[in-house]
């Protein structure tokens, strides 16, 4: 058994990887790939950041065209915005170049393999591998990748061996999704990862209005730069929150809502309306789902102005 606790699949041969495009999400699982002792042996990078990625991360690997990618490709990776997806298809397929046999992944977290139909129709083996993972163009990329889980999707269980393998060799975990779930899987990460950021931004410009101008002898001026005081305030608040959440699920939920102070959440409402309305609105929404959680009491539903979900206290 592997450290994730799936079992190991047959390692794939060695194969030469195509990388269609040299983008954070692209060059990192090249990267990837090659540390697991595939070759990358074509990379299609046609902006210049684009060329300068594929040169620090995969140094030995040729910038070519599409067709040329597609012709030395037994593994074809196809690493593109999630809207571009279907146009590069559509340019993979009007190459002429693939083989039957290849093997095509794609790594869009909302699209299964149905949007490669008409690289299944000219003998490809299709693949959705998409990372969960966020990528910030750093070489910490690559490290983060090993520690990703990855949600797979494939048409038989041939498929999913074989994408299971490639992830396992990467230091991933492999997670089936099915078909027709990639959205509400996508859905998922997004309202988690994104929203998160939204939230801790919210939270780092409420503090920075409240720490303004009370600055102790040394400590740095308050203002919007990142990892100043706000966020050496909020910083190991929100990573315990985190960690306790993932550990013990809304069962880690503490403050005000959890406690069913509703004049507490009252003060914090008109607090933070004095501030910044839009900031009030978004503390409102955030303790509504809080609420929903926390099975909280009248008292906090009655200030938060909403209906009860029925059978709530």
């Amino acid at each position: 058994m592997t450290s994730s606790g799936i079992s190991n699949w047959p390692a794939p041969a060695r194969l030469t990887v195509g990388v269609v495009s040299a983008g954070r999400v692209g060059c990192a699982v090249g990267a990837a790939l090659e540390a697991a002792g595939h070759v990358v042996g074509g990379v299609v990078a046609r902006s210049q950041r684009s060329r300068a990625r594929a040169a620090r991360l995969l140094p030995d690997s040729e910038v070519l065209d599409l067709a040329a990618v597609v012709t030395r490709s037994e593994l074809l990776v196809v690493a593109v915005p999630d809207d571009s997806l279907s146009d590069v298809v559509r340019d993979i397929a009007a190459t002429g170049a693939l083989r039957p046999g290849t093997l095509v992944a794609h790594t869009a977290g909302a699209q299964g393999i149905g949007i490669l139909a008409p690289l299944a129709d000219l003998g490809a083996t299709t693949l959705a591998l998409h990372p969960a993972m966020t990528f910030v163009d750093s070489d910490d990329d690559v490290r983060r990748l090993r520690a990703a889980c990855f949600g797979v999707t494939a048409a038989d269980e041939v498929g999913y061996a074989v994408a299971s393998a490639l992830v396992l060799e990467m230091g991933g975990e492999p997670v089936r999704v099915r078909e027709e779930a990639r959205t509400l899987y996508h859905a998922s990460l997004a309202h988690g990862a994104n929203h998160l950021v939204a939230l801790i931004a919210d939270a780092l410009d409420g503090l920075r209005i409240a720490l303004e101008g009370q600055e102790l002898p040394g400590q740095d001026v308050v203002d919007d730069r990142a990892g100043g005081l706000p966020a050496r305030v909020l910083g190991p608040l929100v990573t315990a929150a985190l960690q306790n959440t993932l550990e013990l699920g809304p069962s880690a939920l503490t403050g005000p809502v959890a406690r069913g102070d509703g004049a507490a959440i009252a003060r914090h409402l008109a607090a933070l309306d004095e501030a910044d309305p839009d900031l009030a609105g978004a503390y409102r929404a955030m303790a509504t789902r809080a609420a929903h959680h926390a099975d909280a009491p009248a008292a906090v539903w009655d200030v938060l102005a909403t209906d009860r979900p029925r059978g709530s206290r």
